[in-house]
This record gives C-alpha cells, structure tokens and sequence, in this order.
C-alpha cells in the first residue's frame, strides 16, 4: 500500500500520526544509548535525516512525551521491552542552530538569544517551582533579550541545573546543525569573534555541566577542536568516514528499493534511481543513497538535481570559483568523471579553507559532493591520504550548473565557443574582451599587469566553462604534457571531422622583451609551435589543417587573441 510522501516535513511525530512514508530509522536510538558516550558529534551532509533523527531521539526520550507509544509502535525500537521502559524519562532540552543566518556577529547572537528565550518559555513552569531557592529563580528571571553575551553563554548550563533539581534526574541535551552559524561567520567575516563565543558555550553546556547526562550534536562539517572543541575532552566525534550509526543517516539501497516497491514502481527504476542518488559511503558502508533526493522522486516522479537544488551550495562554489590553478585543474578532473587524490583533514579549520588546498577536498567530502573511493595512505589519525571522485550523477550536474552560472552575466560566452570553432578571430576578440571584464572579479584575480596570475584562475575557470558547454562534443583538457611541454588549454573533438582547437595565455610582460599585447600573442603562438602542442591531436589522426591554434594575451582586464 502507497503512503504520502510528506516533503519538507521534519517533525518526526507529525510523520507517524499522520501515517506518512517513512524508513525506520530507531535503530539509531537503541546504538547510541548502548555506546554509552557523554557527548558526541555526528557530521551528514545537509538535507541527510539530521534534524528528523533528533527530533525522533526527542519524542523517544523526552518526558513531555510519556506514554507516547503510538509513535513507536511498529518500529524497530519497540520490539525490546528494556527500551519501551525507557521512553519518555528523561528532562531534555532540544534546540537547532538551523535559523541563526546573519551577515554579521550581533544579528547571530541575536538568533541564539532568541533560541534561548524560547527553551525557558518552554519551561515556565520553573518559575514558581517550590524546590527552587530565590537566587535560582532571579537567574531564571534574567533570561531576557537584554541578556548578553555571558549569559547567553550559560543559559543552557542554567537550565539543566533547574530541570535536574525539578525533576531529580539529569538532561539529555540535543543540538541540531551546531555549525550553522560558525558557517555563516566564516563566509560573512566574523569567524573570529563567533568562535570564541561558542567555545564559551559549548563549554559551559557539554563540559562543565554537573546536570547533563548525556549530549548529541549534529552538523555538516567538523570544525576544529582548537576553534571551538578545545575544552571537550569528553566529545566523541562521528564523521563520514566513521563507522558508527554509518546506516543511521541517508537510505541503504535496501531502503530505497524497499521503498520503490511498496510505493509501486516498476522494478526498471531502481538502476535509474541508483545512478541518479546512490554513492555516499559513511564508513566501510557503501551504497549509501541521498534521502531528500529519493522522496522527492518518490513523492514527484521525476528525476532531477533535487539535493543539489536546496540551499547550501555558496561555499563550496565560492571557494572553487575563487581556487587558484591547481584547484581549477583538480576539479576539471572530477568533472571529467576522473578520480583525483587528496590528503583529508577532517578537523576542518574555516580560516585556513582560501590558503590550504587540501582543506576544500575535506569541506567537499563532509559536504557530500565527493565520496571516498579507497585510503591511499593514513599519515595519523586525522590526516588520510584518499582516492575521491564526484558522489554521483546528481552532484555532477549541480556543479555543472554552478559553473554555467559564472558566465550567465554575459550572454556572449557561447558567441565566443562559436566563433572561435569557426575561426573569426575578429569576433572572438570583440566577446572575448566583453567575457573577461564581465567575470575576471568572480575569479578572485589580481589587478597589476605584472601579476603572472592574473590570468591563471581566470583561464581555468573558463576551460571549466568550455568543459560544460562543449561536454557533448569536446574532451576539454589543460595543463596537459604533449610535444615537449605542457599546453594550456586543447579542445579534442569526440569526432575526428570537427576542429580541434590549442589556446596557449600569457601575460604582458616587457621583462620577456614585449612592447605591446601583439608581442605577447606572438609569443604565445611561437610557444604551441616551438613545444609541438599539437602531437597527441595529430597522433589521433586529426590533420594539421583541422587544428586551430590561438595565443591569448593579457593586460589588466584587456584581452588580444591571434591564430596561426
């Protein structure tokens, strides 16, 4: 029998009162209450069943939710005795970091202020609690918006104090997506002064916390423990790499095609579903699939960028749009469908993420964009050494559409791609000067003419652009060696009939003895002949008169491109 798919909807009992599809996740309940853990930190991809697992952990163990046995009923969890016992004893505190956005520090705190506020709303019932002295009750009365920092930072640690001595038990404390906010200060320049913040907080509540019995975080990323994790020695960290509750989040294909029966699809959808979603590995688990993805083709049919499509992709596309060369080449070889190596820090460090190449490989794979294929070598505990490659098809085609995205602020990209297959060098160099004051400022470049990168991250953002645009007809490759060095840019046609193209940029440079932009073009074309650019075109039998060879040259923003 077909169940409503109910989209959006991450309130776990609205899901099992009103009987809407769901795959039994309580497993994850009884695993984490046997490990025993004081606190611990699991990091998923976004849109991974994070915050619907802790709104589960919630209704199971929360007292406000005793007897609450309608909602477990049927599942996993209450097939032991031991754990329907267990349901609904525990004080918890609950709270998400989902909504605190802000471009700057006082709006941020704001939001965690207001969380904050809400929780001692939620237990108002404290304020006249018999049990509790005078002084506890003037702190309960202090939580206000007019509360700062240090209070704020305390609060939770209050309150856990004031639940215990109500009900003479300890709290279990849940945050949902705790690095929301360390997200938005990195990318808004406020890391600094919110990272300090924080680790006062989470000191307070996970560390020097008498009340708490035990805590969960959850989160995409694993922010450095000399950021905000210093005073935790208690934290167990549980990463995409680890093997811990590596089913508990995301579908398992048995999931999926467990679903796809019962929701009444032909048997001839599951390879398509499997090519379109599958692909995350958590652990030594493979074929992990993206449940947001999954339900929305359940619930609309269709196929689709449905993951890809929801917010949070801005800084990984910042960080590669802005890359220097190495990044660029490294991620045309993902989209090429190539594996790359990569040494993975899972400890990510934000203020290291525009100086250490490394570190966007990490902050890709805990984003879910990449997967590990196999460990080359592990260097220590933290830092390994992995083969990597584009999660699955669905990723692919949202990075595709990222860099398509690049160039959307001119519609004289593709008249370029046209005109230089067709040789105009007139009308290449008209588009070309247009493209490149359009978008040189989404590449990060310099501004002095001297600068030798000014050209680099622009060049191999714009081969990135040709590999997407061309993808049907042209292998795009660059920084290849072929001849006696490396060339720039070669378009290789799929069909030997079509064109094939060499582009080969340099910078002005009167230290090389140029005058003017013509001197450096000139060169630039002397380089393809001098290093035989050509020999692996014309080794695949594509003639000498079928190869157009352009030399670009660059000035500041100004652009003069010549052929052979």
């Amino acid at each position: 029998m077909t169940k409503t798919v109910s989209m959006g909807t991450q309130d776990f009992a609205k899901i099992r009162e009103f009987d809407s599809f769901y795959v039994d996740k309580t497993d994850f309940i009884r695993e984490w209450w046997e490990n025993h853990d004081d606190v611990t930190l699991i990091t998923r991809p976004r849109r991974f069943g994070k915050t619907l697992n802790m709104s589960m952990l919630n209704y199971f163990f929360s007292n406000k939710y005793e007897g609450r046995s309608d909602l477990f009923e049927g599942l996993s969890v209450w097939e032991d005795e031991t754990y329907r016992r267990l349901q609904g004893t525990f004080p918890v505190i609950f709270m998400t970091f989902a909504g605190v956005k802000a471009n700057n520090y006082a709006d941020a705190v704001t939001g965690i202020r207001k969380q904050v506020i809400r929780l001692f709303a939620d237990c108002s019932f404290l304020r006249h609690d018999e049990k509790l002295d005078d002084l506890e009750k003037a702190s309960f009365a202090n939580i206000s918006e007019d509360m700062g920092d240090t209070d704020i930072a305390y609060s939770i640690n209050l309150l856990s104090s004031l639940l215990e001595k109500h009900f003479g038990k300890k709290v279990l404390i849940f945050l949902d997506e705790y690095d929301t906010p360390l997200q938005e200060a990195y990318i808004n320049g406020y890391w600094a002064e919110m990272t300090a913040f924080i680790r006062n907080m989470f000191n307070n509540t996970f560390k020097t916390n008498p009340s708490l019995h035990r805590g969960i975080m959850t989160g995409i990323t694993r922010v450095s423990k000399e950021s905000i994790f210093s005073d935790l020695n208690n934290l167990t960290v549980v990463t995409t790499t680890s093997d811990k509750y590596a089913t508990a989040f995301g579908f398992t294909e048995e999931d999926v095609f467990a679903a796809l029966d019962s929701q009444g699809f032909d048997s001839s959808e599951k390879e398509h579903v499997k090519f379109w979603y599958d692909g995350f590995t958590f652990g030594s688990i493979k074929d992990i699939y993206n449940p947001w993805s999954v339900t929305m083709f359940l619930d609309t049919k269709k196929y689709g960028t449905h993951w890809a499509n929801t917010s949070g992709n801005s800084l990984a596309g910042k960080l590669i749009q802005a890359g220097d060369r190495e990044t660029k080449v490294t991620f045309e070889a993902l989209l090429r469908g190539e594996c790359i190596e990569a040494q993975i820090d899972e400890q990510i460090i934000f203020d290291q993420l525009s100086r250490n190449r490394n570190a966007i490989w990490s902050l890709l794979l805990a984003s879910g964009y990449l997967k590990t294929e196999d460990v080359i070598e592990r260097l220590n505990e933290n830092k390994i050494i992995y083969r990597l490659s584009l999660t699955n098809f669905e990723v692919k085609c949202m990075f595709e559409k990222l860099v398509e995205g690049w160039f959307a602020a001119t519609a004289d990209f593709n008249d370029f791609i046209k005109a230089m297959l067709r040789g105009n060098i007139r009308e290449m160099n008209a588009y070309m000067n247009e493209i490149a004051l359009n978008t040189f400022s989404y590449f990060d470049v310099g501004r002095r003419p001297s600068d030798a990168k000014h050209p680099e991250r622009f060049y191999h953002g714009f081969v990135l652009g040709l590999m997407v645009d061309r993808a049907a007809d042209y292998i795009v490759k660059s920084n290849r060696k072929s001849g006696y060095g490396r060339y720039d840019v070669v378009m290789e046609p799929k069909d030997a009939n079509h064109v094939a193209v060499i582009m080969e940029f340099k910078v002005f440079d009167t230290e090389d003895g140029e005058k003017t932009l013509e001197d450096t073009a000139k060169n630039a074309l002397a380089q393809i002949e001098e290093k035989k650019y050509d020999t692996d075109l014309l080794s695949r039998g594509i003639p000498h008169a079928r190869i157009l060879k352009y030399g670009f040259a660059f000035e500041g923003e100004k652009c003069l491109i010549r052929k052979n």
